[in-house]
């Protein structure tokens, strides 16, 4: 997952995370994605173009949150397409391949609105996993 999201990034100025978490109600995931979006400082982006993707598989709980900038030029919709990708997957166990089909399609959509600039762009996030388990 990690290797997915820097290669989406070498694309883009976006950022895009992955946080785990160990237990999660299903209908409280998309609020515990905003909390940890927060708290993992993903709204201090310079162009509010940060991505994140929560899951708990011992509850199966999962969402995706993206912020004030992509979601502009992306829409609602968007983000359904993305949970439906890797929903596709998680359906027959594949977390891994799950979480890289949201990625990819993530990095695509920054791509286009967010291009690369070697010049100005750096990496403003980790793209390491963030854990609370």
């Amino acid at each position: 997952m990690v290797a997915a999201i820097a290669a989406a990034e070498q694309r883009t100025s976006g950022e895009i995370r992955v946080h785990l978490e160990k237990k999660c109600a299903p209908d409280q995931a998309y609020a515990e994605a905003v909390r940890w979006f927060e708290k993992l400082r993903m709204h201090q982006t310079q162009e509010r173009n940060g991505i994140l993707f929560l899951l708990a598989p011992e509850s199966h709980a999962f969402a995706v949150v993206g912020d004030a900038g992509i979601h502009s030029r992306v829409g609602a919709s968007f983000w359904d397409d993305v949970r439906e990708a890797a929903l596709a997957h998680f359906r027959e166990g594949r977390l891994g391949d799950g979480l890289v089909a949201g990625i990819h399609l993530c990095g695509e959509q920054l791509h286009e609105h967010f291009p690369f600039d070697g010049k100005t762009d750096q990496n403003e996030l980790s793209d390491e996993i963030s854990r609370n388990a």
